[in-house]
């Protein structure tokens, strides 16, 4: 992999959904990427906000879709959000769980009690995405929290990306409490906020750690907080017309068509890097023309939009991309 843009870090930390699977189906080229950067002796770890499932269980799925995985490689946001409980509540304490039967075990494996009542008066509500999350089960937090119990969240992404298109995901459940409850969780766990990811390069010793993920609202704006740097790949939630609108706190240092963009050249998937050719396209007193592979246009685009540029079509190619992108 020489020369390649992964050369430069000892770790690479994955996002899984839109980046490595959407639901239960891998992405194309995803396992030939793990596999090669193993190859190379390069640090795998993964990190995501689906609470759904738990780290055995992500790494056996994994495994079974041909990218191999062990669990303490997995850093899951229910697993997080347990241990954070667990560090303040006293062994024991009974906690109101809104999610799905892995969330439940982290809390019990962390000497928690997992309830589903107000009755049971829980010390904390815990809510991590779940399919079968409904109506119930909600009331029984808005109630608990109204008297008092701590509200944590396993993450707020608004929704999950699927093979369908994007799907509801544990934000917009937490969003019905805080319609209800006209008020914020006191905790979010999961991305933007860094812990995953200085987790995974604390586990595994790592100087030169690279996030790669799908969204820039939690997977790039956690990298952005926690000081690393980071691979938008375009195979999942965030698309060009995000990126190009992206604030300083969810600008990613690479960005990619997909997992191949590992092994290319850094400076071929650099974003803003002032350059004015690539792949085909050029960008020349704001206008843009030629053809070629739309993020290598998406590239060249980025540094002259976030520096408040607004450019013009110079091709008809280009003229289809900016509409999509800039409307």
């Amino acid at each position: 992999m020489s020369g390649a843009l992964v050369d430069a870090y000892d770790l690479v930390i994955f996002d899984l959904d839109g980046v490595v699977y959407l639901i239960d189906k891998p992405i194309a080229g995803a396992a030939e990427a793990v596999e090669r950067l193993r190859a190379a002796g390069t640090s795998v770890a993964y990190a995501t906000n689906n609470a759904s499932r738990r780290a055995g269980d992500v790494a056996a799925l994994l495994t079974g879709m041909g990218v191999p995985a062990a669990a303490d490689e997995v850093l899951t946001s229910a697993g997080a959000a347990a241990a954070m409980l667990a560090g303040r509540l006293p062994a024991g304490a009974p906690v109101l769980v809104v999610g799905a039967e892995a969330l439940r075990a982290e809390v019990r494996d962390a000497g928690l009690t997992p309830v589903e009542r107000l009755d049971d008066e829980p010390a904390a509500v815990v809510q991590g995405y779940g399919p079968e999350v409904g109506w119930k089960i909600l009331a029984e937090a808005s109630l608990a929290v109204r008297a008092g119990a701590l509200w944590m969240a396993t993450n707020t992404d608004r929704t999950l990306p699927s093979p369908r298109g994007p799907l509801p995901g544990n934000g917009s459940l937490v969003s019905v409490l805080r319609t209800a409850l006209n008020r914020e969780p006191d905790v979010v766990v999961g991305k933007p906020a860094p812990a995953l990811f200085e987790t995974a390069a604390t586990k595994s010793g790592s100087q030169r750690p690279l996030v790669v993920g799908d969204r820039l609202d939690t997977d790039i704006e956690g990298a952005v907080g926690a000081g690393m740097d980071s691979l938008l790949v375009l195979t999942g939630v965030s698309g060009p017309a995000d990126l190009l609108a992206a604030p300083p706190s969810r600008r990613p240092t690479y960005v990619a068509a997909d997992l191949s963009g590992l092994f290319g050249g850094a400076e071929d998937a650099r974003v803003a890097d002032g350059t004015d050719e690539a792949g085909g396209w050029r960008l020349a007193d704001g206008q843009l023309s030629g053809a070629g592979a739309a993020v290598d246009a998406l590239r060249l685009l980025t540094g002259f939009v976030w520096n408040g540029g607004k450019p013009q079509a110079g091709s008809d190619e280009a003229a289809k991309l900016l509409e999509e992108w800039l409307g």
